[in-house]
């Protein structure tokens, strides 16, 4: 792969109005994009239009805060795991408006974790809204390191649920929302720099009125630059480290 400009590690590009035009501006722009899919459904379409691509990668998700409706679907979901080293959108979900199948959710997180820690060698970005203990804990018993690696998507949980994700092995993508919380961007100046990546979580985040694009992860490098009191070409520098470590790994 081409050296990426910027890295988009969370980003639903097939909600964007044209998905076609989505995945050819992070082509130009540069920008190595996991285009996460929340059903098995969606990821044929997002596959066939990205395993040409030099910068976009699809990642086979069923999210969590859809189990309650389509938790069968995951029958699809492992048929189809061995076509694609990236999973996500997949985790956790125990806010009030899921709360309701956390019990299918955990269910099918099992098999998901199982599958890739049968398989080895895949990419997961896990959602874990107010359910980071559960996550952290189904990652330790289900999908060891060596077996995986393991990408927190705007991880809110406590400091210490952190420190514990670091000893897992965990990576932590970061957005620009994320880190304009005074709370969460302190979790953030906690974490090892070797384990730090960017993503926007597109179209469900804004900038300047409008969905953040995945070109707009800059603004996430510069506030991270400017949190850890570090030169942005440094910073930009560490980020791809961490991905090239990410890509390059075996397990």
């Amino acid at each position: 792969m081409s050296t990426p400009a910027l890295i988009d590690f969370h980003c639903h590009l097939d909600l964007y109005p044209d998905h076609v035009q989505a995945i050819a501006d992070c082509e130009r722009e540069r920008v190595f994009t996991l285009a996460v899919t929340t059903t098995p459904k969606a990821w044929t379409r997002n596959h066939e239009l990205t395993k040409d691509t030099k910068y976009v990668r699809a990642a086979l998700g069923l999210h969590p805060q859809l189990v309650g409706q389509r938790a069968q679907e995951i029958g699809l979901w492992e048929e189809l795991l061995p076509q694609t080293r990236y999973v996500g959108e997949v985790g956790l979900d125990a806010g009030p408006r899921f709360y309701r199948s956390f019990e299918a959710q955990k269910a099918v997180f099992e098999r998901v974790l199982t599958a890739c820690a049968r398989a080895g060698d895949k990419v997961l970005t896990i959602h874990s809204i107010r359910a980071a203990k559960t996550v952290l804990d189904m990652l330790e018993q289900h999908l060891p390191a060596r077996r995986g690696t393991a990408v927190m998507h705007w991880f809110t949980g406590s400091q210490s649920e952190a420190r514990r994700a670091v000893d897992l092995g965990c990576y932590f993508s970061v957005n620009h929302e994320m880190l304009a919380s005074t709370k969460h961007a302190e979790l953030v100046r906690t974490l090892p720099l070797d384990r730090l990546l960017t993503e926007t979580d597109g179209p469900f985040t804004k900038r300047e009125d409008r969905p953040a694009k995945p070109s707009d992860v800059s603004a996430a490098v510069a506030q991270l630059a400017q949190l850890l009191g570090r030169p942005h070409e440094a910073v930009a520098e560490l980020l791809l480290c961490n991905l090239r470590c990410i890509l390059t790994s075996g397990g």
